[in-house]
């Protein structure tokens, strides 16, 4: 359970970080509120796996989650561009997530 529920704060990660495009500087009242909601959700859900996991592991996949999400969402939302060397370094963070995870006791 706690890895599922990593994962789940994980994707709440890379939802207020790109929910942090729509907010407009905090200016935008429920893009703004959603975020922050994000960031609560996410931030407690790592709490809670912290009891669990090693916090090294935890939070590398937590910020690992976020950041390939982040990447990933800002090339479909915002249309960023995707040059192999970024699919290349994106692919290697996902292998990275995943050998914390085979590797974790």
């Amino acid at each position: 359970m706690p890895w599922f529920l990593l994962f789940i704060a994980g994707l709440m990660e890379a939802a207020w970080a790109v929910g942090l495009k729509y907010t407009d500087g905090f200016t935008r009242p429920l893009p703004s509120l959603l975020t922050i909601l994000g960031i609560v959700i996410s931030m407690g859900l790592l709490g809670l796996v912290a009891r669990d996991l090693p916090i090294g592991t935890a939070y590398g996949v937590w910020v690992g989650i976020g950041a390939l999400g982040a990447a990933v969402l800002g090339i479909f939302l915002f249309g960023e561009t995707l040059t192999p060397l970024r699919f290349f370094f994106l692919t290697l963070l996902a292998v990275s997530i995943a050998g914390l995870k085979l590797t974790s006791a």
